[in-house]
């Protein structure tokens, strides 16, 4: 309850001091002008070729949770509503429209698939067409699809993929693997059907579809070794037992796959992460928990790397490559934050992605990299009543309801766990800690796991090209966009024509140059 104690405290020390600055409205004319010479700025376009790629997926990171992110980073470090996120400072913006092909509120698997395959596809399906019905092995061949991360490896260039899940979840496996459903990690995860049927679960796809992708960070040890096998970090926990049927140790598989005299380095633990001499290493593969990666306010520190971590990691082992790289980046467990409930758990996990964000930016330059920043879907997450300027974001609107005569926190969702009625009557949320990480937000109708939300989401571009992430587009054009500024995938005919033209309109003015010599 003492946490609970402060957070009041500071709410009412917070009372909507509105800052001395602000109260003069040159403030405010000299901040738009600024803005407008930016803006003005932006007119002379960056068109080099993008050498490299990034794309930072939140998955689950709406409008709403963009927002709140920013006001919670704000508030840790003594500032609010005005802070700017990282990725506040790319200057172009567009939003996504984000249904599956059979469904008007998505997941995160259909959504994968339009985003790095470039196509859209059904609910619950990675890496194939609409033509794949959700559990039908038998619908998969011939309906596959290639991701951007097969684009940039077949250009030449480094790739990788960096999440907080497991790497074989919805995200990161619709770069390189092919299903019929999201859930078939492992063959213990798939039915007989489909192992009959000849489909390969997603474990086995991420060794054996691209062999020689040359980062990957993550979780989901367990789905990489024979049932039963015990983890390494957690012996005794029946739980994080390897779950393949197959007896195979991928890991190993993974290891023997790669060309001889290339060094293919595996770890588990952050020590061993960070120990490495990335100048000789060639392929690296980190599953550090047997599931998801913690959420980063329970993340152990010894044993376990932050996601800025990582991706700082990935980007020196990737630029390494003359041609350039792709990297995959996902704030995976923002979403499972808001699916349980926790919003406190979502927004910090939100927050790190943009740490994340941040550090890319200083190991990297606008002049070849394209960083494209968005969202697979939104969540059914909101913050208001009225809250006055400076009010902790997880703390209660200044008054209670008019009809329960309840207090209520800004922070909501329209579904979900955190439905709960007590003597018949809505829960006053004054008699609980509601500055824990693992409160669950009040909703409004019950359900055992929140829903995701069905509007637009926000795409972040910055770096050559970035101005084709504008307006409101379909999310499978984000792929697309991000390929031609590269010059990578199927549409290249510009790359070539672009530098043609350049040598005849150069003449004259050589002729005139020799004239006046």
């Amino acid at each position: 309850m003492k946490a609970l104690f402060v957070l009041l405290l500071a709410q009412l020390c917070s009372a909507s001091v509105v800052p001395e600055r602000e109260k003069n409205p040159e403030y405010w004319r000299r901040q738009a002008q600024e803005t407008l010479q930016n803006a003005l700025r932006l007119q002379r376009l960056n068109q080099n070729v993008a050498k490299n790629l990034i794309l930072f997926l939140g998955d689950g990171m709406g409008v709403s949770t963009v927002t709140a992110a920013r006001i919670l980073k704000g508030q840790m470090h003594g500032q609010g509503e005005e802070s700017l996120l990282e990725m506040d400072k790319f200057p172009f913006v567009a939003l996504a429209k984000t249904y599956n092909t059979n469904a008007q509120v998505p997941d995160s698997a259909g959504t994968a698939t339009a985003y790095l395959c470039g196509v859209k596809a059904n609910e619950g399906t990675l890496g194939v067409s609409a033509g794949v019905t959700r559990d039908r092995c038998n619908t998969t061949k011939g309906q596959e699809v290639t991701s951007i991360l097969r684009w940039a490896k077949e250009a030449g260039k480094a790739v990788g993929i960096v999440t907080t899940t497991r790497v074989m979840h919805a995200t990161p496996s619709a770069a390189y693997a092919h299903s019929a459903n999201r859930d078939w990690y492992s063959d213990g995860e798939m039915p007989p059907d489909a192992l009959e049927g000849g489909c390969k679960d997603i474990a086995r796809q991420l060794v054996e579809n691209i062999p020689d992708i040359e980062v990957i960070l993550g979780g989901g040890r367990k789905y990489m070794y024979p049932r039963n096998v015990s983890d390494v970090e957690y012996p005794h926990e029946e739980k994080q037992r390897g779950t393949r049927l197959d007896g195979r140790n991928l890991v190993q598989a993974w290891r023997e796959a790669k060309p001889r005299g290339k060094v293919a380095e595996y770890v588990w633990h952050r020590r061993g992460l960070l120990a490495l001499n990335l100048t000789r290493v060639d392929f690296l593969l980190g599953l550090f928990e047997p599931g998801d990666m913690m959420y980063e306010l329970d993340r152990n520190n010894d044993t376990d790397p932050s996601l800025s971590e990582m991706v700082s990691v990935a980007i020196r082992m990737l630029r390494k490559n003359p041609r350039g790289f792709f990297l995959l980046v996902e704030g995976g467990r923002i979403d499972h934050g808001h699916h349980e409930g926790k919003a406190k758990q979502a927004l910090h996990e939100a927050v790190e992605l943009d740490r994340a964000i941040g550090l890319a930016t200083r190991l990297t330059s606008t002049q070849d990299t394209l960083s494209v920043v968005t969202a697979d879907h939104s969540h059914v997450f909101t913050f208001g009543g009225y809250t006055p300027r400076g009010n902790p974001i997880f703390g209660l609107a200044p008054m209670q309801s008019d009809v329960d005569r309840k207090p209520f926190t800004s922070i909501l969702y329209g579904n979900g766990p955190g439905y709960k009625i007590v003597a018949g009557e809505r829960e006053n949320v004054s008699a609980v800690d509601f500055a824990h990480a693992d409160y669950q937000a009040q909703s409004a109708v019950p359900l055992r796991q929140e829903t995701h939300g069905g509007e637009d989401v926000a795409v972040f571009a910055r770096g050559p090209m970035a101005h084709l992430l504008h307006g409101v587009h379909e999310q499978n054009y984000i792929p697309h966009a991000m390929a031609y500024a590269a010059c990578i995938g199927s549409n290249r005919g510009h790359c070539n024509a672009a530098a043609r033209p350049a040598t005849p309109l150069l003449l004259p003015f050589l002729g005139l140059l020799l004239l006046l010599c």
